[in-house]
C-alpha cells in the first residue's frame, strides 16, 4: 500500500485516502460528497448548515441518522468531564475570534457554555434548543466523519485501506506504524505506536493558534482554552471514540476515563513530559 491514493480537502482540512488497488472514480466522488454532506450538517463555518440555523433562533432540528452515535458519546463524555468536554463551547470560540469569518480578534473576557443538559434536549436526531445554540463538534466531529467515509469504502467493496484526515487515522488491514508528531517541533516524533484496523486520533494546541495561549481546545466549564496538557493520542475501535477521547485527555485523567472506555493513550503535559497507557503497542521516547 498504497496502490492508489485520493487526496483532496474537506471541512478545512486535507485528506488523504490509501488504498491497495485502484480507487474508482465512481467511489471518490461518493467519499467526497459523504464529506460534503456531514460539512453541510455540522459546520459552523457556513450559513446554510443545520447546525448554523440554531445559531440563528431557536427550535427544532432534524439531523442526520448518524447525529445519534455523535450525540450520545457527546452526553457521555459531558458527564464523566463534569461539562469540560461539550459542543457548545462554540459561542466560546467564536468571542474568542475562532468565528466564521476567521477574524482571529478575541473580544475582550469568556464567554462559558451554558451547559449542554439544560440548554439542548434530543429525541433520536431531533435537537431542541431553547435559545440561541452555537454547536460545535470539533471535539469528536472529525474521527466520526473518518469513520463515515470508511463505511463508504467497506461499502463499495474496499477492505484494506488508511484514511488520513490531518492526524486522524482509520486502518483496515495490515498493522500501520505511526510517528507521533512532537508538539514543539513537527520535524521530530515522540514515538511510534502500531495501529491495526482500529482508529488513531491526535489532539493538540499547538494546532489552530490565533495568538497569545489562544487556541482550539477549551475547557467548558470556563470558555478557556487549557494549558496543562498540550497534546494527547488516543487509539480505538472507532475514529468517533478515538477523537472524544483525545479531546478527553485534555481535562480529565485516563484512569477515570478507563473506567468506561477501552482504549490506548498518550498525552504530553506543557513541561514536556510525556505519559502512556501500560498496554500501548509502541513506544514513547520523551
Amino acid at each position: 500500500m498504497p496502490a492508489s491514493s485520493l487526496r483532496f480537502t474537506g471541512i478545512g482540512t486535507t485528506w488523504q485516502i490509501d488504498t491497495d488497488g485502484d480507487l474508482p472514480e465512481a467511489v471518490a466522488e461518493r467519499v467526497r460528497g459523504r464529506v460534503e454532506e456531514f460539512d453541510r450538517a455540522y459546520s459552523r463555518f457556513r450559513s446554510d448548515s443545520l447546525v448554523s440555523s440554531l445559531a440563528r433562533e431557536p427550535g427544532s432540528v432534524e439531523f442526520p441518522a448518524d447525529s445519534i452515535d455523535l450525540f450520545d458519546l457527546y452526553d457521555r463524555l459531558d458527564e464523566i468531564s463534569g461539562g469540560a468536554v461539550t459542543p457548545l463551547v462554540g459561542r466560546s470560540l467564536e468571542h474568542l475570534g475562532y468565528d466564521s469569518r476567521y477574524s482571529l480578534t478575541a473580544q475582550a473576557g469568556r464567554v462559558v457554555p451554558t451547559k449542554w443538559a439544560e440548554a439542548v434536549s434530543r429525541n433520536g436526531a431531533t435537537v431542541t434548543t431553547t435559545e440561541p445554540t452555537v454547536i460545535d463538534v470539533g471535539a469528536a466531529g472529525k474521527g466520526y466523519l473518518v469513520d463515515l467515509v470508511a463505511e463508504v469504502l467497506r461499502e463499495s467493496g474496499i477492505t484494506d485501506f488508511v484514511i488520513d484526515a490531518s492526524g486522524d487515522l482509520v486502518t483496515r488491514g495490515e498493522p500501520l506504524r505511526v510517528g507521533l508528531e512532537h508538539p514543539f517541533d513537527p520535524s521530530k516524533a515522540i514515538g511510534v505506536v502500531t495501529i491495526e484496523n482500529e482508529s488513531l486520533c491526535a489532539s493538540g494546541s499547538n494546532r489552530r493558534v490565533w495568538g497569545a495561549g489562544l487556541h482550539h481546545i477549551l475547557d467548558g466549564r470556563t470558555g478557556s482554552p487549557t494549558s496543562d496538557i498540550i497534546a494527547t493520542w488516543a487509539i480505538a475501535p472507532t475514529g468517533l471514540l478515538a477523537d472524544g477521547l483525545a479531546t478527553a485527555l485534555f481535562f480529565v485523567q485516563p484512569a477515570r476515563l478507563a473506567e468506561h472506555f477501552e482504549f490506548d493513550w498518550v498525552r504530553m503535559h506543557s513541561s514536556g513530559i510525556a505519559e502512556r497507557s501500560r498496554t500501548l503497542r509502541g513506544e514513547v521516547f520523551s
